[in-house]
């Protein structure tokens, strides 16, 4: 018995063909759980990483956006005349602790960087970050071999410490702004609140730094009490003797910072006086 065409077309459309349909079907529908596994492997590696890169950021900003600048401002309190040998002693160790905090905080971010992260230094972020972390250990160990004070190096070292310590301070700064523009480009967070709150703590500082100078001075200009403005100026006396036997006693302030030429006529207007009496 011979089949025909239509026989065989037949066998081939009731039997192959829905065989060979299923065994499609069943590869597509394990070809697309292969994909959402994988695209749900993908997404939870995002999220740690996303992690990561917010510890990152927060660990170099505490050390170089805060504990560094706090640092800064806390000797340059120690530069007032007020400032008493306990005072002076206890502003030291504060700001030698707040430094060690700082460099602590950027190694343990540099270690993360290192473990975790693409370190191909094709961006200005990694490349600034990688001179910060050189220029902070050099800081680091020139702080702990300084000159006794009256030495003959003590001068340059302090320049070069001072200048170091300030570089790194407004480097740091910067690349705390180019930190969080790269992780709004790597996850497509907003950054304005955080951009907006480390603004206002740098402007914050920034402006106490500028006080500090200014305060001395301020104070000496006078106390307004009530509507009365009480000047803190101290007056001199300058006693001088006349033919008669007797003193002229002239006042002069003595608070005002003075010069030659100051000095010039103070004396002149006394001798002035001196010689209208005699």
């Amino acid at each position: 018995m011979r089949l025909s065409s239509s026989n065989i077309s037949a066998v081939f459309a009731f039997i192959v063909l829905p065989h060979f349909i299923a065994c499609l079907s069943n590869e597509e529908i394990q070809l697309n759980s292969q994909l959402i596994s994988i695209n749900q492997h993908v997404h939870k590696v995002s999220s740690h990483r996303i992690f990561e890169i917010e510890i990152h950021g927060l660990l170099l900003w505490a050390s170089m956006g805060f504990l560094m600048p706090a640092g800064i401002l806390t000797i340059r309190l120690s530069n007032t005349e007020e400032c008493s040998p306990t005072r002076l002693r206890v502003l030291f160790y504060v700001h030698g602790i707040l430094q060690v905090l700082s460099v602590l905080l950027a190694t343990a971010g540099a270690v993360l960087s290192i473990k975790s992260f693409e370190n191909l230094f094709n961006n200005n972020h990694q490349r600034i970050g990688l001179a910060l972390y050189i220029a902070i250990y050099v800081q680091f160990l020139m702080g702990f071999r300084r000159p006794k004070r009256g030495s003959k190096g003590r001068s340059i070292w302090f320049f070069f410490h001072w200048l170091l310590g300030t570089t790194i301070c407004l480097v740091g700064i910067i690349n705390t702004y180019t930190g969080l523009s790269a992780y709004h480009e790597r996850t497509s967070k907003p950054i304005g609140l955080w951009t907006i709150i480390f603004t206002a703590q740098i402007s914050f500082m920034g402006f106490f730094y500028l006080f500090q100078d200014k305060w001395e001075y301020i104070q000496k200009q006078g106390v307004i009490l009530g509507n009365d403005v009480e000047t803190m100026t101290p007056q001199v006396e300058i006693v001088v003797p006349r033919s008669d036997g007797q003193k002229m006693i002239t006042r002069t302030e003595s608070g005002r910072k003075s010069n030659a030429l100051g000095t010039y006529f103070s004396r002149n207007n006394v001798l002035n006086k001196l010689f209208q009496q005699t």
